[in-house]
């Protein structure tokens, strides 16, 4: 285990990022095991949580939440955020619900979009114009040829990843379905070897897809899939170099827990962990009972 949310318990959605003074942030969902309702309330009204490395990912403190991101009054629903460097700018992408729905379904879901010289003081940019208002999971990839690309689950087209494009994270292309079939969510995209790779949680652990262009996709394999240590889900991946100077990827994950006291159901508890990637030709491997050399210092 690599950290957990010391107030509520229940850190999700874990995406990292290096702040303009070289320590490195996670933004988080902040689910709140403590809610005593038996519904669902408990994973909504949260907030995106803040924690901070400053020996490059080794030891992690809490600190706080992501303040002034809430557009609207009242108590509401921030989930999943993205956090990327465009020039001089962070741009956050956070899920959004009204309220604190006590039930999973049935509530319109959009993405917010945030920018920020500082990763702390926050200017809300809009809703992003998607393909429904059923839409969670928001991940940004700079594109090759310039412009940005942003992939998505929606929930209203079988829970599937979408994309729209974008020259300057301002503008926005019409959208299009990216990966079909079985419904999945967190799509996570990087580049590791050969291939750029997309990550789906479907809830048994992480679909690994690969591309050469990051628009055609092909299934390449299965990740954190092991039942006994717990399924990983909607994971974040740092790109670096380990000791040796060879490309890896470190990927952060969270799992969750079977065992705990102090809340209604323990398998709320939930912890943030990490395993190294690395890519065997078309594959991406990954062995989370391997030792993890973590230095974010070297990413790339």
């Amino acid at each position: 285990m690599l950290y957990t949310d010391p107030v509520h318990l229940a850190p999700t959605d874990p995406a990292l990022i290096a702040g303009p003074d070289g320590s490195w942030w996670m933004f988080y969902t902040q689910r709140r095991a403590h809610e005593p309702d038996d519904g669902h309330r408990w994973v909504h009204g949260t907030d995106i949580g803040v924690a901070r490395s400053f020996d490059g990912g080794l030891t992690w403190q809490y600190d706080g939440v992501a303040a002034g991101i809430d557009p609207h009054p009242g108590r509401n629903t921030l989930w999943a955020p993205e956090v990327i460097l465009a020039g001089d700018r962070y741009h956050m992408f956070t899920s959004y619900i009204t309220g604190v729905p006590d039930q999973w379904a049935g509530h319109p879901r959009t993405i917010l979009h945030h920018t920020s010289t500082d990763l702390t003081d926050w200017r809300y940019d809009g809703v992003l114009p998607l393909s429904s208002d059923r839409v969670i999971d928001a991940c940004a990839y700079e594109l090759p040829t310039g412009g940005w690309r942003l992939w998505y689950k929606d929930e209203a087209h079988g829970s599937t990843t979408w994309s729209v494009d974008s020259p300057d994270l301002t503008a926005w292309s019409g959208p299009v379905q990216v990966i079909g079939g079985a419904p999945h969510e967190g799509p996570n995209v990087f580049r590791l070897g050969e291939f750029y790779w997309m990550i789906t949680d479907d809830w048994r652990g992480q679909a690994v897809h690969r591309s050469r262009d990051l628009t055609a996709w092909e299934p390449a394999g299965r990740i954190l899939d092991e039942p006994d240590r717990g399924f990983g889900h909607h994971a974040d991946v740092v790109v670096g170099r380990d000791a040796d100077g060879r490309h890896v990827g470190w990927i952060f994950y969270f799992t969750h827990r079977t065992s705990g006291v102090g809340v209604a159901d323990p398998r709320r508890l939930t912890d943030v962990h990490v395993a190294v990637l690395w890519a065997d030709g078309d594959r991406l491997v990954c062995d989370r009972n391997a030792p993890v050399a973590l230095d974010l210092r070297r990413s790339i």
